[in-house]
């Protein structure tokens, strides 16, 4: 049977099947990523909620994996030297698809074009779409200067506009369906909690709807964007 005990996360979310990949994560966009290349790469794996309390996320037993404090992180048992701990969800899915060979192309300019797009999410869409989120949706929505609201709005307007250019004339962001989707479609789709669909002309756009419907009918997609399922 295999030893995961020189990961302390295991004493307080212990592994059923310690032979598998264990999930650490909660769904949202970024951890909703690693539930959907695991489904779509058909890898066996253990979910667990790691829900984004301090109680949970700053616990000694997650930062022991992820001394950022987020969410998503693995285990994996069978990793190429032993097992191996991962955070950080963009370093996930690229370990990932080189670990089973898929959805990353197949060839060396494949995944160069691939792995450029998964870093526009993480360096730029992400990131932004996240800040417009906070200033338009939760705490800094109270603040009274509108510059921060303004300033994330034009770059959200701005990514999405990059993103419909590069949707011309095609299904997928690089080609055929990568991690590079897996990465962005989830981030896109964040507009509709944030209530800001109308304020960056989401409507207006014709190819990144129809991209995000493509995604989300995924029956892989369908099944991982509750995984770990919320909490009742």
């Amino acid at each position: 049977m295999t030893d995961l005990s020189q990961f302390p996360i295991t004493a307080r979310w212990p592994a059923k099947n310690p032979g598998i990949i264990q999930l650490y994560s909660f769904p949202t966009p970024n951890g909703v990523k690693a539930s959907i290349a695991l489904e779509e790469m058909r890898l066996d794996y253990e979910p667990h909620l790691v829900t984004l309390s301090d109680a949970d996320v700053k616990s000694d037993a997650f930062l022991s994996l992820n001394p950022n404090n987020k969410i998503p992180a693995i285990i994996d048992p069978d990793g190429p030297d032993g097992p191996i701990g991962l955070f950080e969800s963009g370093a996930i899915l690229l370990y990932l698809a080189e670990k089973t060979g898929k959805f990353i192309g197949e060839t060396a300019s494949d995944k160069a074009r691939i792995t450029q797009w998964l870093m526009f999410q993480m360096g730029g869409l992400g990131p932004m779409l996240g800040q417009m989120g906070f200033f338009f949706k939760f705490a800094g929505k109270d603040i009274p200067d509108d510059r921060p609201r303004d300033r994330y709005r034009a770059e959200a307007i701005r990514l999405l506009a990059v993103v419909e250019k590069q949707l011309e004339g095609r299904d997928w962001i690089a080609g055929d369906y990568s991690i590079a989707d897996m990465a962005i479609a989830p981030w896109i789709n964040v507009l509709e909690l944030y209530g800001t669909k109308d304020i960056v002309g989401y409507h207006d756009l014709k190819n990144v709807p129809a991209y995000v419907d493509r995604f989300f009918a995924r029956p892989a997609v369908d099944k991982a964007r509750n995984i770990p399922p919320r909490p009742a």
